[in-house]
């Protein structure tokens, strides 16, 4: 504790707030492959599987929208403590008798923890914005892919160890002991969190939660499509096809999925040396463009392998590899396009609006994963990946290009 006092106050505050996010995700994403995986074995077919994470999707997009709100009105300190807070109770629903826990229940825990996630994305992602100046573009985006790559590597670690804590201390078990540490998280976040972080001066009112910025309306809808792309293989299909065509178990889907993300995250935290190896000018319009366009192949070549018979697991595996790489540095370089563009005061309204469409993308994603899968297999999934990603790559066409008016060298304020 003493260490962390003498830090700089936007240091501290940068600790702080990634660390809360940090605790949040490895939850987050061990309760994802407790569900999946629990179910699986119950023998849910993959859709009913996603259906039970409908509502965590559906209500993601809900809290984005009105979260950025929240945000901009009542500060970024409660938004983000009551995302934590949400997530315990949604943990804790999850401890009631088996002979309760329904789908219905499920939804409704899987509700109230698609709530909890986004309201506590939303701040971390517009707490970045805040707490340098206006014209550090380079450190932006290095403070932005740090947050955004370290989250999913302990997301994926949390994938990790949802398959561990199910093998060893059963559903209950495991729902129990996250409940009792992230409890742990919010109280030292309520007490060192800084009060008046990501408040607006000027008063907002809800309809200026829809972005009237050219820049940040189309690079919402490049990400529904981006996310929506991973998503309808990833989600859903890929964990039951491993499962069913190749007899993998709970901890190893578990484990190779935590490396998956972790190496997914790790390559978004690098993103920054990565594209400035390609050109030194801070990232726009033209970079999202041409990484979304290299991505939209790799599903499809995957698909075409795996149609064409060519060792099916070193084709998935392999594939999987090379769309983390990709994936990340688009993923990466919207993150902090993002976190530019947005207006400063009240940055948590257009990085809200713009995590509305991250959430629809997922809900779209997830809803096709289960349903796709079903009815025509793991191949179609990745073609229609493909299809999303060329839809990105297209609608990259509208973001600012370097010199534009409104392009991030030129401005940070929409």
């Amino acid at each position: 504790m003493q260490l962390l006092s003498s830090l700089p106050l936007p240091v501290r505050q940068y600790l702080l707030v990634t660390g809360n996010y940090w605790s949040f995700t490895l939850t987050d994403g061990a309760l994802r492959m407790l569900v999946l995986m629990h179910f699986h074995k119950l023998g849910y077919a993959p859709l009913e599987i996603a259906l039970l994470f409908l509502f965590y999707e559906l209500f993601g997009v809900i809290t984005n929208l009105v979260g950025g709100w929240l945000g901009a009105r009542l500060g970024l300190n409660r938004t983000m403590n009551t995302g934590l807070m949400l997530q315990v109770i949604a943990l804790l629903m999850l401890l009631v008798p088996s002979n309760l826990l329904s789908v219905p229940w499920v939804m409704g825990a899987q509700a109230l923890s698609g709530i909890a996630k986004d309201l506590n994305k939303m701040s971390a992602k517009s707490a970045i914005k805040l707490l340098l100046p206006a014209h550090a573009q380079g450190p932006l985006y290095r403070w932005v892919a740090l947050l955004t790559g370290s989250k999913n590597a302990l997301k994926g670690l949390g994938f990790f160890l949802g398959g561990v804590l199910l093998a060893l201390a059963g559903f209950r078990g495991a729902i129990l002991i996250m409940a009792i540490c992230l409890a742990g998280v919010w109280i030292l976040s309520k007490k060192f969190l800084r009060r008046d972080l990501g408040k607006a001066k000027a008063k907002k009112r809800f309809r200026d939660v829809f972005s009237k910025s050219r820049a940040v309306n189309a690079l919402a809808a490049a990400r529904l499509f981006l996310f929506a792309s991973r998503d309808t293989w990833f989600v859903i299909a890929l964990p039951v096809f491993l499962a069913s065509q190749f007899g993998w178990g709970h901890w190893q889907i578990g484990a190779f999925l935590a490396v998956w993300i972790i190496g997914y995250g790790a390559v978004q935290a690098l993103a920054p040396k990565i594209t400035a190896s390609i050109s030194p000018k801070a990232p726009d319009g033209r970079t999202a463009l041409y990484w979304s366009a290299a991505l939209a192949m790799v599903p499809a070549t995957i698909a075409l392998a795996l149609h064409s018979g060519i060792h099916p697991l070193l084709t998935t595996l392999s594939g999987l590899m090379v769309f983390a790489f990709v994936f990340a540095i688009n993923s990466s370089l919207h993150s902090y396009l993002i976190v530019s563009y947005a207006r400063e005061d009240g940055v948590s309204m257009d990085v809200g609006f713009y995590y509305m469409a991250n959430a629809m993308g997922r809900l779209l994603g997830t809803l096709l994963s289960g349903w796709i899968f079903q009815i025509a297999g793991i191949e179609a999934c990745l073609i229609i990946s493909s299809i999303f990603l060329m839809a990105t790559a297209l609608i990259s066409l509208a973001l600012p290009k370097q010199g534009d008016e409104d392009s991030p060298a030129a401005t940070v304020v929409s």
